[in-house]
């Protein structure tokens, strides 16, 4: 045995399950390794859309995600998704070769790579801590929730290993529960006993916790609402106002905005989740339950931190309450029934000329499509539709990539998630430029056989600085292109696909989900460009 199978069978005996990536001579030994310990390998055909797919099943499985990569250049293909991993806080190791010869064409400061986007670099050094690395590695990822690059140095990889490949149980044991401040949760329950209209928001921290808060938000009388990460968490509530910020409806932001007291809970409060902290009303109390305390003061600053695990703060907290009303009564009730949803604010359908507006085209979408459904969403002018119009059945049905706001993620994401969640149908949203740029990853969704739909918005064109930028009287050549005919592109791969430009041609949808659902189908949508959204004005504003 050599060193680069000992950490691909450690990583195995940790628990990996599932690993994506891109092979090479770098990375070949490791990667067999894994795969004959029994880990499923998923071939990506591009080290950029392997690192994101990786993410995404991290997010949508609970565990940790691998991604393996040849050294240098299959490093920095993988790097958008690698920053867009670190960002989040998604539990991911990155298995890279490595070229410690300054001569190599292969050679980069990898480590410094990785550390400069967020990601926490190790190295392997030597064959007797290569087993004790991997569990290291594994356990910063899955314990701290970061995304790890684990260099394996060529000339490391491939020395002899004799020793055991399992490691110390104390190296790649789970966390241990992170006990709350008490001081802390007094405090908060003292301002949820005065409470007269709290709100509670909860993140990306809070998705393993939906039973306690509900609970506690039971007791106190809170309103219920999530930032974009969390969609779905709190479905079938009837206090569920769903997404805060730049995707609320009328409603949720009118009742966010008159809360007294609002509870972030696993949550940042950044300045998708409250518009720029427009949300947050003058003289409301902010409170911020977090395993982190250094989100205590980024974004929206708390009045109150509490460091704790979010769901052991919420039911210590609901073991000394008196129920109150709060923000609760009949007419909160009849409205949150009536307009909670997008497709219930009235608009005006601007569909015609061979075009589709986007907003009748995602409710025809949402009315088709299965119930249980995982959706991805890309970056772009086009996102807030599929993000709002979409309805999903819980959090684990909304996988939202977009800390670092790349576009050109959407397609890799929803393979993740597909790999993740096989119950689920597959819904990949992406506008023209994503799935332009992710393209060669078609091939990979026909070869797993996974019975997805890709729906593009289609407005030929960078629209978020067509819109941005167009008002000002700038030139628009550099972001605009010419008609592609992307259902042509698709069947070329193997898919089946539909042109949609008005909304009866949504009956070849409709055929393909009562069919066989033997090949993938990508939906091209040729959707009205002439307004700008207003939630990537807010994005504007932060760059």
């Amino acid at each position: 045995m050599i060193v680069a199978e000992a950490v691909g069978r450690a990583l195995a005996a940790c628990g990996v399950e599932t690993a994506f990536g891109v092979v090479g001579s770098g990375n070949f030994h490791v990667t067999n390794a894994l795969v004959a310990c029994g880990v499923r390998f998923v071939a990506a055909r591009h080290e950029g859309g392997a690192a994101t797919m990786a993410d995404a099943y991290a997010r949508m499985s609970g565990g940790v995600g691998v991604v393996s990569v040849h050294q240098g250049p299959g490093l920095t293909n993988a790097m958008t998704g690698l920053t867009e991993a670190a960002k989040s806080r998604t539990p991911l190791i990155v298995l890279a070769g490595e070229a410690t010869e300054v001569q190599s064409n292969f050679h980069i400061d990898q480590a410094a790579l990785a550390t400069a986007v967020g990601a926490v670099a190790m190295r392997v050094t030597s064959p007797e801590e290569a087993v004790s690395r991997a569990a290291e590695a594994y356990r910063v990822a899955m314990e701290e929730r970061r995304t790890v690059l684990l260099n394996l140095p060529l000339d490391v990889q491939a020395a002899p290993f004799d020793g055991p490949v399992e490691p110390g149980a104390d190296r790649a044991g789970s966390a241990a529960a992170v006990p709350s401040s008490r001081s802390g949760v007094a405090e908060l329950a003292r301002l949820l006993g005065s409470a007269r209209r709290p709100v509670f928001i909860a993140g990306r921290g809070a998705r393993h916790a939906r039973r306690e808060l509900e609970e506690l938000a039971g007791l106190t009388g809170a309103l219920l609402a999530t930032s974009a990460v969390a969609k779905g968490l709190f479905r079938g509530s009837p206090w569920d106002l769903d997404v805060s910020g730049g995707f609320a409806t009328p409603l949720t932001a009118e009742l966010i905005r008159d809360a007294d007291l609002v509870v972030a809970w696993g949550c940042a409060l950044n300045m998708w989740t409250t518009r720029h902290g427009t949300l947050i009303q003058p003289g409301a109390k902010v409170v911020k339950v977090d395993l982190d305390p250094v989100a205590f003061k980024t974004h929206v600053p708390a009045d109150l931190g509490v460091e704790g695990d979010v769901a052991a703060v919420a039911k210590a907290l609901a073991t000394g309450l008196t129920p109150r009303q709060g923000y609760r009564s009949d007419e909160i009730a009849r409205r949150v029934r009536a307009e909670r949803r997008w497709r219930d604010v009235p608009y005006e359908d601007e569909s015609g000329g061979g075009r589709i507006d986007p907003r009748t085209l995602t409710i025809g979408l949402d009315d088709l499509l299965p119930r249980e459904r995982i959706i991805a969403i890309d970056s772009g002018n086009f996102m807030g539709y599929p993000s709002m119009f979409l309805d999903v059945p819980d959090e684990g049905g909304f996988c939202f990539t977009q800390a670092f706001q790349s576009i050109g993620l959407g397609l890799a994401t929803a393979i993740g998630a597909a790999v993740a969640r096989p119950d689920r149908l597959p819904v990949a949203a992406l506008g023209d430029g994503g799935a332009l740029m992710g393209i060669a990853e078609l091939e990979t969704v026909v070869r797993l056989g996974l019975p997805m739909v890709i729906v593009v918005y289609d407005d030929e064109a960078y629209g978020a600085e067509v819109h941005h930028f167009g008002p000002h009287g700038h030139p628009l050549g550099t972001v605009t292109f010419p008609p592609a005919d992307l259902a042509a592109i698709a069947r070329g791969h193997g898919f089946a696909a539909v042109t949609v430009t008005e909304p009866s041609d949504l009956a070849g949808v409709a055929e393909w989900l009562d069919g066989p659902r033997d090949r993938p189908l990508l939906v091209h949508a040729k959707v009205t460009g002439e307004h700008g959204s207003w939630w990537l004005e807010e994005a504007f504003k932060g760059h």
